[in-house]
Protein backbone atom coordinates (compact mmCIF):
# COMPACT_ATOMS: atom_id res chain seq x y z
CA UNK A 1 0.00 0.00 0.00
CA UNK A 2 1.40 3.38 -1.02
CA UNK A 3 1.87 5.75 1.92
CA UNK A 4 1.95 9.56 1.94
CA UNK A 5 2.52 11.58 5.10
CA UNK A 6 1.36 14.95 6.40
CA UNK A 7 1.81 16.73 9.70
CA UNK A 8 -1.90 17.46 10.19
CA UNK A 9 -4.59 15.49 8.39
CA UNK A 10 -8.21 16.63 8.46
CA UNK A 11 -10.76 13.97 7.49
CA UNK A 12 -13.79 15.71 6.03
CA UNK A 13 -14.23 18.84 3.91
CA UNK A 14 -17.58 19.93 5.28
CA UNK A 15 -18.28 22.78 7.70
CA UNK A 16 -16.00 21.49 10.45
CA UNK A 17 -13.12 20.37 8.24
CA UNK A 18 -12.87 23.52 6.16
CA UNK A 19 -13.22 25.78 9.21
CA UNK A 20 -10.47 23.97 11.12
CA UNK A 21 -8.14 23.77 8.10
CA UNK A 22 -8.58 27.49 7.45
CA UNK A 23 -7.81 28.32 11.08
CA UNK A 24 -4.74 26.09 11.09
CA UNK A 25 -3.42 27.74 7.93
CA UNK A 26 -3.99 31.19 9.47
CA UNK A 27 -2.00 30.04 12.51
CA UNK A 28 0.96 29.29 10.28
CA UNK A 29 0.64 25.52 9.91
CA UNK A 30 2.22 24.72 6.57
CA UNK A 31 1.46 21.01 6.15
CA UNK A 32 -2.31 20.63 6.44
CA UNK A 33 -4.15 18.06 4.30
CA UNK A 34 -7.91 17.74 3.88
CA UNK A 35 -9.37 14.40 2.79
CA UNK A 36 -12.70 14.68 0.97
CA UNK A 37 -13.89 13.53 -2.47
CA UNK A 38 -16.77 16.01 -2.66
CA UNK A 39 -17.13 18.17 -5.75
CA UNK A 40 -19.72 20.42 -4.12
CA UNK A 41 -19.89 22.09 -0.71
CA UNK A 42 -23.38 22.59 0.76
CA UNK A 43 -24.78 25.07 3.27
CA UNK A 44 -27.26 22.61 4.71
CA UNK A 45 -29.04 24.87 7.25
CA UNK A 46 -30.93 26.51 4.37
CA UNK A 47 -32.41 23.20 3.21
CA UNK A 48 -35.24 23.64 5.71
CA UNK A 49 -36.12 26.94 4.05
CA UNK A 50 -35.93 25.25 0.65
CA UNK A 51 -38.39 22.58 1.77
CA UNK A 52 -40.64 25.30 3.19
CA UNK A 53 -40.64 27.35 0.01
CA UNK A 54 -38.57 30.23 1.39
CA UNK A 55 -35.26 29.79 -0.46
CA UNK A 56 -34.03 28.32 -3.77
CA UNK A 57 -31.90 25.19 -3.55
CA UNK A 58 -29.21 26.54 -5.89
CA UNK A 59 -27.89 29.11 -3.41
CA UNK A 60 -26.98 26.37 -0.92
CA UNK A 61 -24.26 24.85 -3.14
CA UNK A 62 -20.82 26.05 -4.21
CA UNK A 63 -17.82 24.23 -5.67
CA UNK A 64 -15.72 22.52 -3.00
CA UNK A 65 -12.63 24.03 -4.63
CA UNK A 66 -13.95 27.52 -3.83
CA UNK A 67 -13.95 26.89 -0.07
CA UNK A 68 -10.73 24.87 0.25
CA UNK A 69 -8.23 26.98 2.24
CA UNK A 70 -5.31 28.32 0.23
CA UNK A 71 -2.18 26.31 0.87
CA UNK A 72 -3.98 23.24 2.20
CA UNK A 73 -3.38 19.95 0.38
CA UNK A 74 -6.69 18.63 -0.92
CA UNK A 75 -6.77 14.83 -1.14
CA UNK A 76 -9.78 14.14 -3.35
CA UNK A 77 -10.46 10.62 -2.16
CA UNK A 78 -12.76 9.05 0.42
CA UNK A 79 -11.46 7.80 3.76
CA UNK A 80 -12.51 4.20 4.36
CA UNK A 81 -10.59 3.23 7.53
CA UNK A 82 -8.36 4.66 10.22
CA UNK A 83 -5.62 2.97 12.24
CA UNK A 84 -4.66 5.27 15.11
CA UNK A 85 -1.92 2.91 16.30
CA UNK A 86 -0.19 3.12 12.91
CA UNK A 87 -1.12 6.83 12.50
CA UNK A 88 -2.75 6.08 9.14
CA UNK A 89 -5.95 6.83 7.26
CA UNK A 90 -6.80 4.42 4.44
CA UNK A 91 -8.37 5.77 1.25
CA UNK A 92 -10.68 4.15 -1.27
CA UNK A 93 -7.91 3.95 -3.89
CA UNK A 94 -5.65 1.84 -1.66
CA UNK A 95 -3.46 4.73 -0.55
CA UNK A 96 -2.57 5.24 3.11
CA UNK A 97 -2.21 8.76 4.48
CA UNK A 98 0.11 9.02 7.46
CA UNK A 99 -0.24 11.78 10.03
CA UNK A 100 1.35 13.27 13.11
CA UNK A 101 -1.96 14.81 14.19
CA UNK A 102 -5.44 13.86 13.02
CA UNK A 103 -8.67 15.85 13.03
CA UNK A 104 -11.77 13.72 12.49
CA UNK A 105 -14.82 15.49 11.09
CA UNK A 106 -16.31 13.30 8.35
CA UNK A 107 -19.88 14.28 9.18
CA UNK A 108 -22.80 12.06 10.01
CA UNK A 109 -24.44 9.15 8.21
CA UNK A 110 -28.11 9.21 7.20
CA UNK A 111 -29.55 5.77 7.98
CA UNK A 112 -32.60 5.81 5.71
CA UNK A 113 -32.71 2.01 5.81
CA UNK A 114 -33.37 1.96 9.57
CA UNK A 115 -37.05 2.78 8.90
CA UNK A 116 -38.74 -0.12 7.11
CA UNK A 117 -40.15 0.92 3.73
CA UNK A 118 -38.80 4.47 3.83
CA UNK A 119 -36.33 4.21 0.97
CA UNK A 120 -39.09 2.98 -1.35
CA UNK A 121 -41.32 5.90 -0.36
CA UNK A 122 -38.87 8.79 -0.70
CA UNK A 123 -39.52 11.32 -3.42
CA UNK A 124 -43.00 10.16 -4.36
CA UNK A 125 -46.59 10.27 -3.14
CA UNK A 126 -45.96 13.17 -0.79
CA UNK A 127 -42.88 11.80 1.05
CA UNK A 128 -39.63 13.76 1.13
CA UNK A 129 -36.97 15.12 3.48
CA UNK A 130 -35.01 18.34 3.95
CA UNK A 131 -31.99 16.23 4.89
CA UNK A 132 -31.22 15.72 1.19
CA UNK A 133 -30.26 18.27 -1.48
CA UNK A 134 -32.34 16.34 -4.02
CA UNK A 135 -35.38 15.87 -1.80
CA UNK A 136 -35.76 19.32 -0.23
CA UNK A 137 -37.27 20.88 -3.39
CA UNK A 138 -39.66 17.92 -3.62
CA UNK A 139 -40.76 18.63 -0.05
CA UNK A 140 -41.86 22.12 -1.03
CA UNK A 141 -43.72 20.78 -4.09
CA UNK A 142 -45.61 18.27 -1.94
CA UNK A 143 -46.52 20.92 0.65
CA UNK A 144 -47.60 23.38 -2.04
CA UNK A 145 -49.75 20.79 -3.82
CA UNK A 146 -51.50 19.59 -0.65
CA UNK A 147 -54.75 21.41 0.12
CA UNK A 148 -56.34 18.97 2.56
CA UNK A 149 -55.64 15.72 4.37
CA UNK A 150 -53.11 14.41 6.86
CA UNK A 151 -49.55 15.71 7.21
CA UNK A 152 -46.93 13.87 9.26
CA UNK A 153 -43.58 15.28 10.38
CA UNK A 154 -41.15 12.85 12.02
CA UNK A 155 -38.06 12.86 14.20
CA UNK A 156 -36.04 9.72 15.07
CA UNK A 157 -34.53 8.80 18.40
CA UNK A 158 -30.82 9.42 18.87
CA UNK A 159 -28.67 12.40 17.93
CA UNK A 160 -29.28 14.04 14.56
CA UNK A 161 -28.07 17.03 12.59
CA UNK A 162 -30.01 20.07 13.80
CA UNK A 163 -32.46 18.60 16.28
CA UNK A 164 -34.95 21.39 15.56
CA UNK A 165 -35.25 20.74 11.82
CA UNK A 166 -38.09 18.18 12.13
CA UNK A 167 -40.19 20.83 13.88
CA UNK A 168 -39.20 23.76 11.68
CA UNK A 169 -40.64 22.25 8.51
CA UNK A 170 -43.88 21.44 10.32
CA UNK A 171 -44.31 25.09 11.28
CA UNK A 172 -43.34 26.39 7.85
CA UNK A 173 -45.85 24.07 6.20
CA UNK A 174 -48.61 24.89 8.69
CA UNK A 175 -48.08 28.61 8.23
CA UNK A 176 -48.21 28.21 4.46
CA UNK A 177 -51.50 26.33 4.72
CA UNK A 178 -52.76 29.07 7.06
CA UNK A 179 -51.84 31.74 4.49
CA UNK A 180 -53.66 29.73 1.81
CA UNK A 181 -56.76 29.45 3.96
CA UNK A 182 -56.67 25.65 4.10
CA UNK A 183 -55.14 25.02 7.55
CA UNK A 184 -58.55 23.97 8.87
CA UNK A 185 -58.61 21.16 6.30
CA UNK A 186 -55.26 19.78 7.43
CA UNK A 187 -54.72 17.20 10.18
CA UNK A 188 -51.08 17.78 11.21
CA UNK A 189 -49.06 15.32 13.30
CA UNK A 190 -45.60 15.85 14.77
CA UNK A 191 -43.86 12.68 15.98
CA UNK A 192 -41.12 13.31 18.58
CA UNK A 193 -39.02 10.74 20.49
CA UNK A 194 -38.61 13.15 23.40
CA UNK A 195 -40.94 13.70 26.39
CA UNK A 196 -41.24 17.40 25.56
CA UNK A 197 -40.90 19.86 22.69
CA UNK A 198 -37.30 20.74 23.54
CA UNK A 199 -34.72 20.06 26.23
CA UNK A 200 -34.52 23.69 27.43
CA UNK A 201 -37.74 24.58 29.29
CA UNK A 202 -37.70 28.27 28.31
CA UNK A 203 -37.79 27.36 24.63
CA UNK A 204 -40.04 24.33 25.06
CA UNK A 205 -42.85 26.53 26.41
CA UNK A 206 -42.75 28.75 23.33
CA UNK A 207 -42.75 25.76 20.99
CA UNK A 208 -45.75 24.29 22.82
CA UNK A 209 -47.62 27.50 22.04
CA UNK A 210 -46.54 27.33 18.39
CA UNK A 211 -47.80 23.76 18.01
CA UNK A 212 -51.05 24.72 19.70
CA UNK A 213 -51.45 27.73 17.40
CA UNK A 214 -51.34 25.48 14.34
CA UNK A 215 -53.47 22.78 16.02
CA UNK A 216 -50.70 20.22 15.60
CA UNK A 217 -51.11 16.87 17.33
CA UNK A 218 -47.79 16.03 18.97
CA UNK A 219 -46.88 12.39 19.64
CA UNK A 220 -44.29 12.43 22.44
CA UNK A 221 -41.85 9.58 23.20
CA UNK A 222 -42.70 8.14 19.80
CA UNK A 223 -41.15 7.61 16.40
CA UNK A 224 -42.08 6.29 12.99
CA UNK A 225 -40.76 2.74 12.68
CA UNK A 226 -42.14 1.73 9.28
CA UNK A 227 -43.69 3.18 6.14
CA UNK A 228 -46.12 1.39 3.84
CA UNK A 229 -45.87 3.49 0.65
CA UNK A 230 -48.44 1.43 -1.26
CA UNK A 231 -51.07 2.27 1.38
CA UNK A 232 -49.60 5.68 2.30
CA UNK A 233 -49.48 4.69 5.96
CA UNK A 234 -46.90 4.96 8.74
CA UNK A 235 -46.54 2.97 11.93
CA UNK A 236 -45.81 5.09 15.00
CA UNK A 237 -44.31 3.29 17.97
CA UNK A 238 -44.72 4.78 21.44
CA UNK A 239 -41.58 3.88 23.37
CA UNK A 240 -43.16 4.74 26.72
CA UNK A 241 -45.81 2.02 26.60
CA UNK A 242 -44.85 -0.03 23.53
CA UNK A 243 -48.08 0.63 21.65
CA UNK A 244 -48.22 1.03 17.88
CA UNK A 245 -50.49 3.36 15.93
CA UNK A 246 -51.11 3.31 12.18
CA UNK A 247 -51.63 6.70 10.58
CA UNK A 248 -52.43 7.53 6.97
CA UNK A 249 -50.66 10.45 5.29
CA UNK A 250 -51.09 12.71 2.31
CA UNK A 251 -47.79 14.49 2.81
CA UNK A 252 -44.90 13.53 5.09
CA UNK A 253 -41.50 14.93 6.00
CA UNK A 254 -39.19 12.23 7.32
CA UNK A 255 -36.02 12.85 9.31
CA UNK A 256 -33.84 9.73 8.98
CA UNK A 257 -32.06 8.06 11.91
CA UNK A 258 -28.41 9.09 11.98
CA UNK A 259 -25.08 7.76 13.24
CA UNK A 260 -21.34 7.96 12.68
CA UNK A 261 -20.12 6.65 9.30
CA UNK A 262 -19.84 2.85 9.36
CA UNK A 263 -16.06 2.86 8.89
CA UNK A 264 -15.67 4.98 12.02
CA UNK A 265 -17.93 2.67 14.02
CA UNK A 266 -15.53 -0.16 13.19
CA UNK A 267 -12.43 1.80 14.16
CA UNK A 268 -10.50 2.06 17.41
CA UNK A 269 -11.48 5.73 17.58
CA UNK A 270 -15.16 4.98 18.18
CA UNK A 271 -16.67 5.37 21.61
CA UNK A 272 -17.14 1.76 22.79
CA UNK A 273 -20.01 2.78 25.06
CA UNK A 274 -22.03 4.37 22.25
CA UNK A 275 -23.59 2.14 19.56
CA UNK A 276 -23.87 5.17 17.26
CA UNK A 277 -20.09 4.94 16.96
CA UNK A 278 -19.00 8.56 17.35
CA UNK A 279 -15.33 9.46 17.83
CA UNK A 280 -14.64 9.33 21.57
CA UNK A 281 -13.44 12.76 22.68
CA UNK A 282 -13.26 14.85 25.81
CA UNK A 283 -16.32 17.07 25.53
CA UNK A 284 -14.41 20.17 26.65
CA UNK A 285 -11.07 19.84 24.83
CA UNK A 286 -12.20 17.99 21.66
CA UNK A 287 -9.20 15.67 22.12
CA UNK A 288 -9.53 11.90 21.86
CA UNK A 289 -9.76 10.12 25.20
CA UNK A 290 -7.25 7.38 24.29
CA UNK A 291 -5.22 8.80 21.39
CA UNK A 292 -3.78 12.22 22.32
CA UNK A 293 -2.72 13.08 18.76
CA UNK A 294 -6.32 12.70 17.53
CA UNK A 295 -9.02 15.39 17.77
CA UNK A 296 -12.60 15.53 16.52
CA UNK A 297 -15.42 18.02 16.19
CA UNK A 298 -18.71 18.45 14.42
CA UNK A 299 -21.30 15.79 13.82
CA UNK A 300 -18.97 12.77 14.16
CA UNK A 301 -17.65 13.71 17.61
CA UNK A 302 -19.03 12.17 20.81
CA UNK A 303 -19.52 15.51 22.61
CA UNK A 304 -23.15 15.62 23.79
CA UNK A 305 -24.01 19.03 22.33
CA UNK A 306 -26.56 19.51 19.56
CA UNK A 307 -25.03 18.75 16.17
CA UNK A 308 -25.19 22.14 14.45
CA UNK A 309 -22.99 24.52 12.51
CA UNK A 310 -23.24 26.90 15.46
CA UNK A 311 -21.59 24.26 17.65
CA UNK A 312 -18.82 23.81 15.09
CA UNK A 313 -18.18 27.57 15.08
CA UNK A 314 -17.44 27.43 18.83
CA UNK A 315 -15.65 24.07 18.75
CA UNK A 316 -13.21 24.95 15.95
CA UNK A 317 -11.16 27.62 17.78
CA UNK A 318 -11.00 25.41 20.88
CA UNK A 319 -9.77 22.43 18.88
CA UNK A 320 -7.19 24.47 16.97
CA UNK A 321 -5.81 26.03 20.14
CA UNK A 322 -5.57 22.64 21.85
CA UNK A 323 -4.02 20.97 18.81
CA UNK A 324 -1.36 23.68 18.63
CA UNK A 325 -0.78 23.26 22.36
CA UNK A 326 -0.26 19.53 21.77
CA UNK A 327 2.29 20.27 19.05
CA UNK A 328 4.12 22.54 21.51
CA UNK A 329 4.00 19.91 24.26
CA UNK A 330 1.58 21.92 26.40
CA UNK A 331 -1.66 20.76 28.07
CA UNK A 332 -4.91 21.85 26.39
CA UNK A 333 -5.48 25.55 27.00
CA UNK A 334 -8.98 26.04 25.61
CA UNK A 335 -12.35 24.85 26.85
CA UNK A 336 -15.63 24.23 24.96
CA UNK A 337 -18.73 24.78 27.09
CA UNK A 338 -21.16 22.94 24.83
CA UNK A 339 -22.59 26.03 23.15
CA UNK A 340 -24.99 25.36 20.33
CA UNK A 341 -27.96 27.07 18.82
CA UNK A 342 -31.08 26.02 17.02
CA UNK A 343 -32.80 28.66 14.88
CA UNK A 344 -36.43 27.51 15.17
CA UNK A 345 -38.47 28.85 12.27
CA UNK A 346 -41.90 29.21 13.82
CA UNK A 347 -43.59 30.70 10.75
CA UNK A 348 -42.67 31.86 7.27
CA UNK A 349 -41.61 35.20 8.77
CA UNK A 350 -40.48 34.57 12.36
CA UNK A 351 -37.80 32.65 14.21
CA UNK A 352 -36.94 31.65 17.76
CA UNK A 353 -33.18 31.57 18.29
CA UNK A 354 -32.57 28.87 20.89
CA UNK A 355 -29.03 29.21 22.24
CA UNK A 356 -27.83 26.93 25.04
CA UNK A 357 -24.82 25.02 26.36
CA UNK A 358 -24.04 21.86 28.33
CA UNK A 359 -26.06 23.22 31.26
CA UNK A 360 -29.18 23.12 29.01
CA UNK A 361 -29.95 26.69 30.01
CA UNK A 362 -30.38 29.67 27.65
CA UNK A 363 -27.01 31.10 26.57
CA UNK A 364 -27.87 34.20 24.50
CA UNK A 365 -25.00 35.66 22.50
CA UNK A 366 -26.56 38.72 20.83
CA UNK A 367 -26.42 41.84 23.05
CA UNK A 368 -29.52 43.93 23.73
CA UNK A 369 -31.91 41.59 21.87
CA UNK A 370 -34.37 39.30 23.64
CA UNK A 371 -34.00 36.12 21.61
CA UNK A 372 -36.18 34.04 23.94
CA UNK A 373 -39.24 34.81 21.84
CA UNK A 374 -40.34 34.64 18.23
CA UNK A 375 -38.88 37.51 16.21
CA UNK A 376 -39.11 38.71 12.62
CA UNK A 377 -35.56 40.12 12.67
CA UNK A 378 -34.28 36.67 13.64
CA UNK A 379 -35.91 35.26 10.51
CA UNK A 380 -33.83 37.63 8.39
CA UNK A 381 -30.74 36.58 10.35
CA UNK A 382 -31.50 32.96 9.44
CA UNK A 383 -32.29 33.62 5.79
CA UNK A 384 -29.58 36.14 4.95
CA UNK A 385 -27.22 36.88 7.87
CA UNK A 386 -26.08 33.39 8.81
CA UNK A 387 -25.37 32.25 5.23
CA UNK A 388 -23.23 35.37 4.69
CA UNK A 389 -21.38 34.69 7.94
CA UNK A 390 -20.83 31.09 6.86
CA UNK A 391 -19.47 31.64 3.36
CA UNK A 392 -17.50 34.84 4.00
CA UNK A 393 -16.13 34.43 7.50
CA UNK A 394 -16.56 30.99 9.09
CA UNK A 395 -15.17 28.91 6.22
CA UNK A 396 -12.24 31.32 6.00
CA UNK A 397 -11.35 30.83 9.65
CA UNK A 398 -12.41 34.34 10.60
CA UNK A 399 -15.51 33.66 12.72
Amino acid sequence: MARIGHRIVVVGGGTAGITVAARLRRKGQIDVAVIDPAVTHYYQPLWTLVGGGRAPIEITARPEASVMPAGATWIRKAAVAVDPDAHEVALDDGTAIGYEYLVMCPGIQLDWNKITGLEQALGRDGVASNYSYELAPAMWKFIRDTRSGTAVFTMPSGLIKCGGAPQKIAYLAADYWREQGVLGRMDIHLVLPTPGMFGVPEFARILEDVAHRYEITVHFESEVTSVAPDRREVTITNHADGTETTLGYDVMHVTPPQSAPDWIKKSALADPANPAGYVEIDKHTMRHIRYPEVFALGDAGSSPNSKTGAAVRKQAPVLVRNLLDAISGKPPGAHYDGYSSCPFLTSRHTMLLAEFDYSMRPAPSIPLIDTIKERRDMYYLKRYGLPALYWNLMLRGLA
